[in-house]
Protein backbone atom coordinates (compact mmCIF):
# COMPACT_ATOMS: atom_id res chain seq x y z
CA UNK A 1 0.00 0.00 0.00
CA UNK A 2 1.32 3.49 -1.33
CA UNK A 3 2.25 5.62 2.40
CA UNK A 4 0.72 8.55 3.19
CA UNK A 5 1.02 11.10 0.89
CA UNK A 6 3.22 13.76 2.01
CA UNK A 7 1.44 17.28 1.07
CA UNK A 8 3.79 19.84 -0.78
CA UNK A 9 4.45 23.03 1.25
CA UNK A 10 4.60 26.42 0.66
CA UNK A 11 8.68 26.32 0.16
CA UNK A 12 8.60 23.50 -2.44
CA UNK A 13 6.25 25.17 -4.58
CA UNK A 14 7.67 28.47 -4.44
CA UNK A 15 10.82 27.40 -7.18
CA UNK A 16 8.28 26.52 -9.47
CA UNK A 17 6.22 29.48 -9.10
CA UNK A 18 8.94 32.17 -9.59
CA UNK A 19 10.41 30.21 -12.51
CA UNK A 20 6.94 30.12 -14.28
CA UNK A 21 5.36 34.16 -12.85
CA UNK A 22 8.10 35.43 -10.94
CA UNK A 23 6.86 35.50 -7.56
CA UNK A 24 6.10 33.12 -4.58
CA UNK A 25 2.76 32.55 -3.30
CA UNK A 26 1.23 33.48 0.26
CA UNK A 27 -0.17 30.18 0.72
CA UNK A 28 -0.33 26.82 -0.97
CA UNK A 29 -3.35 24.85 -0.07
CA UNK A 30 -4.16 20.73 -1.08
CA UNK A 31 -7.11 20.41 -3.71
CA UNK A 32 -8.97 17.64 -2.53
CA UNK A 33 -10.17 14.83 -4.57
CA UNK A 34 -8.08 14.05 -7.36
CA UNK A 35 -5.97 10.47 -6.78
CA UNK A 36 -3.83 10.52 -10.13
CA UNK A 37 -1.73 14.12 -9.33
CA UNK A 38 -1.63 16.04 -6.87
CA UNK A 39 -3.65 19.53 -6.96
CA UNK A 40 -2.66 22.38 -5.18
CA UNK A 41 -4.17 26.26 -4.81
CA UNK A 42 -1.31 28.88 -5.03
CA UNK A 43 -2.74 32.25 -3.92
CA UNK A 44 -0.39 35.29 -3.98
CA UNK A 45 -0.25 38.72 -2.13
CA UNK A 46 -2.52 40.72 -4.29
CA UNK A 47 -5.34 37.59 -3.92
CA UNK A 48 -5.08 35.94 -7.57
CA UNK A 49 -4.50 32.17 -7.50
CA UNK A 50 -2.87 29.66 -9.75
CA UNK A 51 -2.90 26.37 -9.49
CA UNK A 52 0.04 23.42 -9.23
CA UNK A 53 -0.89 19.90 -10.80
CA UNK A 54 1.78 18.04 -9.71
CA UNK A 55 2.57 14.00 -11.66
CA UNK A 56 4.36 12.37 -8.47
CA UNK A 57 4.15 8.37 -7.57
CA UNK A 58 3.71 10.13 -4.21
CA UNK A 59 0.65 11.64 -5.46
CA UNK A 60 -0.71 8.71 -7.63
CA UNK A 61 -2.65 6.71 -5.22
CA UNK A 62 -3.14 3.69 -7.56
CA UNK A 63 0.41 2.91 -7.44
CA UNK A 64 0.08 2.27 -11.06
CA UNK A 65 3.52 3.22 -12.53
CA UNK A 66 3.32 4.63 -16.02
CA UNK A 67 0.81 3.19 -18.13
CA UNK A 68 1.44 2.42 -21.90
CA UNK A 69 -0.36 5.02 -24.14
CA UNK A 70 -1.78 2.84 -27.07
CA UNK A 71 -3.98 1.26 -24.72
CA UNK A 72 -6.61 3.96 -24.34
CA UNK A 73 -7.94 2.82 -20.90
CA UNK A 74 -4.61 3.00 -19.57
CA UNK A 75 -3.34 4.95 -16.47
CA UNK A 76 -4.68 8.28 -17.85
CA UNK A 77 -2.05 10.32 -15.75
CA UNK A 78 0.71 12.66 -16.80
CA UNK A 79 2.11 16.02 -18.34
CA UNK A 80 2.44 14.95 -21.56
CA UNK A 81 -1.68 13.31 -21.86
CA UNK A 82 -2.36 16.50 -20.27
CA UNK A 83 -0.86 18.95 -22.81
CA UNK A 84 -1.90 16.38 -25.67
CA UNK A 85 -5.75 16.75 -24.14
CA UNK A 86 -5.04 20.49 -23.41
CA UNK A 87 -4.32 21.17 -26.86
CA UNK A 88 -6.86 19.52 -28.83
CA UNK A 89 -9.33 20.81 -26.57
CA UNK A 90 -8.17 24.37 -27.44
CA UNK A 91 -8.10 23.51 -31.09
CA UNK A 92 -11.98 21.84 -31.18
CA UNK A 93 -13.10 25.59 -28.98
CA UNK A 94 -13.87 23.21 -25.88
CA UNK A 95 -12.82 25.51 -22.48
CA UNK A 96 -10.36 24.04 -19.81
CA UNK A 97 -7.93 25.81 -17.44
CA UNK A 98 -5.36 27.50 -19.15
CA UNK A 99 -2.02 26.19 -19.57
CA UNK A 100 0.43 28.67 -17.67
CA UNK A 101 3.71 26.64 -18.02
CA UNK A 102 4.85 23.16 -18.08
CA UNK A 103 7.92 21.77 -16.36
CA UNK A 104 9.54 18.32 -17.66
CA UNK A 105 13.08 18.83 -16.74
CA UNK A 106 12.53 18.47 -12.99
CA UNK A 107 14.11 21.73 -12.22
CA UNK A 108 12.44 22.96 -9.33
CA UNK A 109 10.49 19.25 -8.23
CA UNK A 110 11.65 15.62 -8.58
CA UNK A 111 8.86 15.31 -10.99
CA UNK A 112 6.61 16.65 -14.41
CA UNK A 113 4.04 19.41 -12.96
CA UNK A 114 2.44 22.45 -14.36
CA UNK A 115 0.70 25.48 -13.33
CA UNK A 116 -2.57 26.20 -14.95
CA UNK A 117 -5.07 29.22 -14.38
CA UNK A 118 -7.56 28.45 -10.98
CA UNK A 119 -11.57 28.57 -12.02
CA UNK A 120 -12.80 28.90 -8.84
CA UNK A 121 -16.21 29.09 -9.12
CA UNK A 122 -17.28 25.53 -8.52
CA UNK A 123 -18.29 22.72 -10.51
CA UNK A 124 -21.04 21.86 -12.44
CA UNK A 125 -21.96 19.65 -9.59
CA UNK A 126 -22.19 21.58 -7.09
CA UNK A 127 -24.38 24.15 -9.24
CA UNK A 128 -27.05 21.35 -9.97
CA UNK A 129 -27.17 20.40 -6.61
CA UNK A 130 -27.17 23.92 -4.68
CA UNK A 131 -29.17 26.31 -7.92
CA UNK A 132 -31.69 24.40 -9.07
CA UNK A 133 -32.81 27.73 -11.19
CA UNK A 134 -29.81 28.07 -12.56
CA UNK A 135 -29.51 24.25 -13.57
CA UNK A 136 -31.21 24.68 -16.85
CA UNK A 137 -29.15 27.11 -18.45
CA UNK A 138 -26.14 25.46 -17.12
CA UNK A 139 -27.48 21.80 -18.74
CA UNK A 140 -28.20 23.55 -21.89
CA UNK A 141 -24.69 24.89 -21.89
CA UNK A 142 -23.03 21.37 -21.18
CA UNK A 143 -25.32 19.70 -23.99
CA UNK A 144 -23.58 22.45 -26.77
CA UNK A 145 -20.11 21.61 -24.94
CA UNK A 146 -21.10 17.81 -25.18
CA UNK A 147 -21.94 18.61 -29.15
CA UNK A 148 -18.82 20.60 -30.26
CA UNK A 149 -16.73 17.78 -28.40
CA UNK A 150 -18.45 14.92 -30.11
CA UNK A 151 -18.68 16.35 -33.14
CA UNK A 152 -14.59 16.56 -33.34
CA UNK A 153 -13.71 12.90 -34.61
CA UNK A 154 -10.87 11.23 -35.80
CA UNK A 155 -9.56 7.86 -38.22
CA UNK A 156 -8.80 5.95 -35.51
CA UNK A 157 -9.05 5.28 -31.67
CA UNK A 158 -7.12 5.91 -28.86
CA UNK A 159 -5.83 8.65 -26.60
CA UNK A 160 -5.54 12.07 -28.47
CA UNK A 161 -1.67 12.27 -27.37
CA UNK A 162 -0.98 8.48 -29.56
CA UNK A 163 -3.73 9.27 -32.63
CA UNK A 164 -2.78 13.22 -32.88
CA UNK A 165 0.41 11.70 -33.51
CA UNK A 166 -0.09 9.45 -36.10
CA UNK A 167 0.06 6.29 -33.48
CA UNK A 168 -2.60 3.86 -33.37
CA UNK A 169 -3.62 1.66 -30.38
CA UNK A 170 -3.82 -1.75 -29.75
CA UNK A 171 -7.00 -3.81 -30.53
CA UNK A 172 -9.12 -3.67 -33.76
CA UNK A 173 -12.15 -1.86 -32.21
CA UNK A 174 -13.81 0.19 -29.24
CA UNK A 175 -15.97 -3.15 -28.53
CA UNK A 176 -13.17 -5.46 -29.07
CA UNK A 177 -11.41 -2.81 -25.99
CA UNK A 178 -14.23 -2.41 -24.13
CA UNK A 179 -15.15 -6.26 -23.96
CA UNK A 180 -11.21 -6.87 -22.93
CA UNK A 181 -10.86 -4.58 -20.35
CA UNK A 182 -15.09 -5.90 -18.97
CA UNK A 183 -13.11 -9.53 -19.12
CA UNK A 184 -10.14 -8.16 -17.00
CA UNK A 185 -12.28 -6.17 -14.28
CA UNK A 186 -14.67 -9.23 -14.09
CA UNK A 187 -11.83 -11.85 -13.09
CA UNK A 188 -10.44 -9.38 -10.31
CA UNK A 189 -13.20 -9.49 -8.42
CA UNK A 190 -14.39 -13.10 -6.79
CA UNK A 191 -11.37 -12.88 -5.18
CA UNK A 192 -12.71 -9.17 -3.86
CA UNK A 193 -16.54 -10.28 -3.10
CA UNK A 194 -17.93 -13.56 -2.78
CA UNK A 195 -21.30 -12.20 -4.46
CA UNK A 196 -19.37 -11.19 -7.49
CA UNK A 197 -17.63 -14.89 -7.50
CA UNK A 198 -21.01 -16.12 -7.41
CA UNK A 199 -22.07 -14.28 -10.36
CA UNK A 200 -19.16 -14.99 -12.30
CA UNK A 201 -19.84 -17.60 -14.95
CA UNK A 202 -22.99 -15.50 -15.77
CA UNK A 203 -21.39 -12.23 -16.00
CA UNK A 204 -18.83 -13.36 -18.39
CA UNK A 205 -21.87 -15.01 -20.38
CA UNK A 206 -23.48 -11.61 -20.32
CA UNK A 207 -20.48 -10.04 -21.37
CA UNK A 208 -20.00 -12.72 -24.57
CA UNK A 209 -24.05 -12.40 -25.37
CA UNK A 210 -23.74 -8.36 -25.35
CA UNK A 211 -20.43 -8.41 -27.43
CA UNK A 212 -22.13 -10.65 -30.07
CA UNK A 213 -24.54 -8.37 -30.88
CA UNK A 214 -22.34 -5.22 -31.96
CA UNK A 215 -22.43 -4.36 -35.55
CA UNK A 216 -19.35 -2.99 -36.78
CA UNK A 217 -19.86 0.69 -37.60
CA UNK A 218 -18.26 3.01 -40.18
CA UNK A 219 -18.64 6.24 -38.24
CA UNK A 220 -15.30 7.80 -37.09
CA UNK A 221 -14.39 7.80 -33.04
CA UNK A 222 -15.63 11.18 -31.40
CA UNK A 223 -13.66 12.94 -29.07
CA UNK A 224 -14.61 12.28 -25.54
CA UNK A 225 -13.75 13.11 -22.16
CA UNK A 226 -14.19 9.22 -20.80
CA UNK A 227 -15.10 10.63 -16.81
CA UNK A 228 -17.22 13.60 -17.64
CA UNK A 229 -19.13 13.89 -14.58
CA UNK A 230 -20.28 17.13 -12.97
CA UNK A 231 -17.09 16.95 -10.92
CA UNK A 232 -15.03 17.80 -14.02
CA UNK A 233 -16.57 20.17 -14.78
CA UNK A 234 -15.82 23.93 -13.86
CA UNK A 235 -18.61 26.93 -14.15
CA UNK A 236 -16.77 29.88 -14.61
CA UNK A 237 -17.60 33.63 -13.03
CA UNK A 238 -19.48 34.65 -16.38
CA UNK A 239 -21.31 31.03 -16.10
CA UNK A 240 -19.08 29.13 -18.91
CA UNK A 241 -18.06 25.85 -18.34
CA UNK A 242 -14.57 24.29 -18.77
CA UNK A 243 -13.43 20.58 -18.34
CA UNK A 244 -10.96 19.44 -15.62
CA UNK A 245 -8.96 16.35 -15.12
CA UNK A 246 -8.67 15.92 -18.79
CA UNK A 247 -5.84 12.96 -19.18
CA UNK A 248 -7.74 10.22 -20.22
CA UNK A 249 -9.42 12.51 -23.25
CA UNK A 250 -9.48 10.38 -26.41
CA UNK A 251 -11.27 8.91 -29.55
CA UNK A 252 -13.69 6.72 -28.75
CA UNK A 253 -17.37 5.46 -29.29
CA UNK A 254 -19.09 8.31 -28.28
CA UNK A 255 -21.76 5.32 -26.62
CA UNK A 256 -18.99 4.87 -24.26
CA UNK A 257 -19.98 8.76 -22.95
CA UNK A 258 -23.01 8.58 -22.54
CA UNK A 259 -22.68 6.09 -20.35
CA UNK A 260 -20.80 7.85 -18.02
CA UNK A 261 -22.90 11.45 -18.08
CA UNK A 262 -26.40 8.89 -17.58
CA UNK A 263 -24.40 7.42 -14.68
CA UNK A 264 -23.28 10.41 -12.80
CA UNK A 265 -25.95 13.01 -14.19
CA UNK A 266 -29.34 11.03 -13.10
CA UNK A 267 -32.23 12.39 -13.80
CA UNK A 268 -30.56 15.70 -15.62
CA UNK A 269 -28.69 13.13 -17.85
CA UNK A 270 -32.48 13.91 -19.93
CA UNK A 271 -30.92 17.41 -21.04
CA UNK A 272 -28.19 15.81 -22.58
CA UNK A 273 -29.27 13.54 -24.03
CA UNK A 274 -29.17 12.92 -28.33
CA UNK A 275 -30.45 10.67 -30.69
CA UNK A 276 -28.82 7.88 -33.29
CA UNK A 277 -26.71 6.53 -30.02
CA UNK A 278 -26.73 2.31 -30.87
CA UNK A 279 -28.52 0.55 -27.85
CA UNK A 280 -26.47 -2.50 -28.39
CA UNK A 281 -23.58 -0.94 -27.68
CA UNK A 282 -24.85 1.37 -24.61
CA UNK A 283 -26.06 -1.64 -23.38
CA UNK A 284 -22.69 -3.45 -23.45
CA UNK A 285 -21.14 -0.39 -22.36
CA UNK A 286 -23.36 0.24 -19.48
CA UNK A 287 -22.39 -3.50 -18.05
CA UNK A 288 -18.80 -2.88 -18.22
CA UNK A 289 -18.71 0.34 -16.81
CA UNK A 290 -20.54 -1.11 -13.96
CA UNK A 291 -17.81 -3.89 -13.22
CA UNK A 292 -14.98 -1.06 -13.81
CA UNK A 293 -16.63 0.89 -11.18
CA UNK A 294 -16.21 -2.36 -8.65
CA UNK A 295 -12.71 -3.30 -9.58
CA UNK A 296 -11.38 -0.23 -9.78
CA UNK A 297 -12.46 1.10 -6.00
CA UNK A 298 -11.53 -1.92 -4.67
CA UNK A 299 -8.47 -1.84 -6.28
CA UNK A 300 -7.83 1.65 -5.63
CA UNK A 301 -8.39 1.23 -1.69
CA UNK A 302 -6.25 -2.07 -1.22
CA UNK A 303 -3.34 0.09 -3.35
CA UNK A 304 -3.94 3.52 -2.49
CA UNK A 305 -4.17 5.96 0.49
CA UNK A 306 -7.54 7.85 -0.44
CA UNK A 307 -9.25 10.45 1.95
CA UNK A 308 -12.39 8.65 2.35
CA UNK A 309 -12.39 5.02 2.11
CA UNK A 310 -15.93 4.70 2.63
CA UNK A 311 -17.01 6.66 -0.36
CA UNK A 312 -15.01 4.74 -2.86
CA UNK A 313 -16.96 1.55 -0.69
CA UNK A 314 -20.32 3.27 -1.41
CA UNK A 315 -19.14 3.75 -5.18
CA UNK A 316 -18.17 -0.12 -5.67
CA UNK A 317 -21.62 -1.39 -3.71
CA UNK A 318 -23.77 0.61 -5.21
CA UNK A 319 -22.24 -0.36 -8.48
CA UNK A 320 -22.08 -4.35 -7.57
CA UNK A 321 -25.97 -3.59 -7.19
CA UNK A 322 -26.34 -2.39 -11.05
CA UNK A 323 -24.65 -5.18 -12.07
CA UNK A 324 -26.16 -7.92 -9.92
CA UNK A 325 -29.61 -6.13 -10.72
CA UNK A 326 -28.44 -6.53 -14.77
CA UNK A 327 -27.98 -10.43 -14.00
CA UNK A 328 -31.59 -10.59 -12.60
CA UNK A 329 -33.08 -8.88 -15.74
CA UNK A 330 -31.27 -10.65 -18.18
CA UNK A 331 -32.42 -13.68 -16.92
Amino acid sequence: MTATRKELTRADLTPLSRAALGRAPATVSRVRGGSKKGVYRLTFEDGTTAVAYVWSPDEDLWDAGPGDPRDPFSHASGLTLFTAAADRLAAAGVRAPRLLHADSTHAHLPTDVALVEDLPGGTLEDLLEGDPAAAPEALERMAALLATLHTCTAPRFGKVGVVDNGGSSYGSSCEEIVVARAFGDLDELPARDPRAAAAHPQLADAIRTLAARIRPRDEPPALVHGELGGDHVRVTADGDLALIDIEGLMYFDVEWEHVFLRLRFGHHYDALRVEGLDEDRLRLYRLAMHLSLVAGPLRLLEVGDFHDPEFMRGIAEHNLGQVLTFLRHAS
